[in-house]
């Protein structure tokens, strides 16, 4: 039996189904990561952006969407790492933002590209704690568990959380 050839709207399906290393509630869809898709006939070109420059999980994510495709019978596969323009946290979805809070760790929040900021009005952006919703927080360290997280800590509740850094 010879497989249908690929379709882009196929590709996109199956990488909703590639999840992030190191936040496995994410999709790379979620983040944003996955820049284009291309299908020519049999061939399928997918382009990434990494979350920053030298991220670990780059290698894992491109064998992830290998074997995913792989497993769907694609064996015509290009996967591009695309650099430029520089991945943001402006290309992450709303439901991933959503998953993120639901998960434990707080999602960006604009005007954080640098760790806590301050507003246009002179006051810290709050980060808000994912667990108790409280904006009474304060930035216990800018490295968290991985180099995209920050770690907090909430006024109210005491608990500790990760926060996913903004990048602009």
């Amino acid at each position: 039996m010879v497989a249908a050839a690929p379709t882009e709207e196929r590709v996109w399906q199956l990488l909703e189904e590639v999840l992030d290393p190191e936040v496995p509630v994410l999709s790379i869809l979620d983040l944003g990561i996955v820049r284009s898709v291309r299908v020519e006939g049999e061939q399928v070109t997918v382009s990434i952006t990494p979350t920053y420059s030298g991220c670990p999980a780059m290698n894992t994510i491109a064998t992830d969407i290998r074997l995913r495709l792989l497993a769907e019978g694609i064996t015509r596969l290009t996967i591009h790492n695309q650099l430029s323009p520089a991945w943001t946290t402006d290309w992450m979805s709303q439901a991933g933002r959503d998953k993120l809070e639901a998960y434990g760790i707080a999602p960006p929040v604009d005007g954080t590209a640098t760790g806590h900021m301050l507003n246009l009005f002179g006051k810290d952006t709050a980060v808000r704690c994912p667990l108790c919703k409280s904006a009474h927080t304060h930035l216990v360290s800018q490295f968290g568990s991985t180099a995209c997280k920050a770690h907090y800590q909430c006024d109210d509740c005491q608990e500790p959380f990760d926060y996913f850094k903004c990048h602009a």
